[in-house]
C-alpha cells in the first residue's frame, strides 16, 4: 500500500479557455445629422373641387373614381331640357327680329330712291332710316342674348379643368344637385408638396433649403427634397409653422392627401458611431460588447450605451463609448462578460 501510494501523480491543471475569434470595428467619428421627424400631408398643387354651376337633376356621370381624365373632358351633365327650351325660344325671337331688320334695310333703300327721285319727302325717308336703326339694334341685342343662352347651356356640363385623377363620386344619376353640391374632385398627381407643421420651438432653426426626407411607414426613404416655403404666420390651433417641400415629379409612390413622415435635417456634426450590427438589447436597454485588453489578449466587456436615431447602417453614440474602442460585430449571441476573444478586424 505504501508503494502504491507513492506511485500516484497530481491531476493536470484545467486547460485555459480558448479565445473566440470575433470581427471588430473601431468606434469612429462620422458626420451625424441632427434630425426631427414630423407627420406630413401630401397635397397637390393643382386640385379642383367639381361643383355644378346650375341647379337640376343629374342625368349623366361619365367617369368613375380613380379615372385619369384630360383637360376639358366631360365628367357630369345636369338635365339641360329647360335651358334647351329657353334657347330655342330665344333663337325663334332672334329669327323674327332678323326678318324685321332685313325688311327695314330694304325699306331704307326703297325710300332713299324715292326721296332722290322727289317722290317722297325727307321726313318719310328719315322715318325709314330710324326704323332701320331701331330694328338693327334690336336684332343685335337678340343675337347677344342668344349667345348668352348658349353659354348658359354649357353650364349644365361639368368638365375637367386640367388633366388629373378623379376622386370619390358621392352623387348618383337622378340626384337633384345645386351649386353647392360636391360632385367629385380632380387632382393632378404630378406636382405634389409635403405640408409639414413644425413646432414653434424650432422657429429659430427653421429656414428655406433645409433637407427633408419623406419616409414610408416602414421608415424607408421614399424621396428627398428641401424646404422651399415657410408660412409667415403661426397656426394658432397647432402652435406650429407650416413648411412646404416639393415632391419630385419622378416620384410615383405618393398621392394627394397621403400621410407620411417627414424627417428634417437641422445640422450635421462629427460624432462617435457604431454599426447597427454591434448593438444588442436587453430589456430594451442597448448594449455593445467591446474587445478590452486583458493580460496578453482581449476579453469581451459589455457596455451600456445611449444611442441616437439610426442613419444608414450606423447608430450615433451619445454616451458609453469613446473613439478608438473596438466594438465586437460577430458572435454576439455566444459572448459573455469577461469571455476571452481574439479580434480579427
Amino acid at each position: 500500500m505504501l508503494l502504491s501510494g507513492c506511485d500516484k501523480k497530481p491531476a493536470p491543471a484545467a486547460a485555459a479557455m480558448q479565445a473566440m475569434p470575433v470581427q471588430v470595428a473601431p468606434v469612429a467619428l462620422n458626420p451625424v445629422p441632427a434630425t426631427d421627424t414630423y407627420v406630413a400631408t401630401i397635397k397637390s398643387r393643382r386640385s379642383a373641387t367639381m361643383q355644378p354651376q346650375v341647379d337640376g337633376n343629374l342625368t349623366k356621370i361619365l367617369v368613375h373614381s380613380g379615372q385619369a381624365v384630360q383637360a376639358g373632358q366631360l365628367l357630369f351633365q345636369v338635365d339641360p331640357l329647360k335651358q334647351v327650351a329657353t334657347l330655342q325660344s330665344q333663337q325663334g325671337t332672334e329669327n323674327q327680329k332678323l326678318a324685321l331688320y332685313q325688311y327695314n334695310q330694304a325699306e331704307v333703300e326703297r325710300q332713299k330712291k324715292l326721296f332722290e327721285a322727289g317722290v317722297t319727302s325727307k321726313q318719310v325717308y328719315d322715318q325709314a332710316v330710324q326704323a332701320f336703326e331701331n330694328a338693327k339694334a334690336d336684332y343685335q341685342s337678340s343675337v347677344g342674348l342668344t349667345a348668352t343662352q348658349k353659354q348658359q347651356l354649357d353650364y349644365y356640363q361639368v368638365r375637367a379643368p386640367f388633366a388629373g385623377i378623379v376622386g370619390d363620386i358621392p352623387v348618383h344619376i337622378g340626384d337633384y344637385v345645386t351649386t353647392t353640391t360636391l360632385l367629385s374632385t380632380v387632382d393632378e398627381n404630378a406636382d405634389l408638396e409635403a405640408y409639414i407643421y413644425v413646432p414653434t420651438d424650432r422657429a429659430g432653426q427653421l429656414r428655406q433649403g433645409l433637407p427633408v426626407e419623406i419616409l414610408g411607414n416602414d421608415g424607408a426613404v421614399l424621396t428627398k427634397s428641401t424646404i422651399n416655403f415657410l408660412s409667415p404666420e403661426v397656426d394658432n390651433g397647432l402652435q406650429s409653422i407650416l413648411a412646404k417641400a416639393p415632391i419630385p415629379r419622378t416620384q410615383q409612390m405618393l398621392r394627394s392627401l397621403q400621410l407620411v413622415n417627414a424627417r428634417i435635417t437641422w445640422s450635421t456634426a462629427p460624432a462617435a458611431t457604431v454599426p447597427v450590427l454591434a448593438v444588442v438589447r436587453v430589456g430594451g436597454q442597448p448594449f455593445v460588447f467591446v474587445a478590452a485588453p486583458h493580460g496578453d489578449g482581449y476579453s469581451a466587456h459589455q457596455v451600456a450605451v445611449t444611442l441616437g436615431e439610426t442613419f444608414g447602417n450606423q447608430y450615433p453614440v451619445l454616451s458609453g463609448l469613446h473613439p478608438g474602442d473596438k466594438v465586437i460585430l460577430s458572435g454576439l449571441q455566444f459572448l459573455q462578460e469577461g469571455a476571452p476573444v481574439k479580434p480579427l478586424g
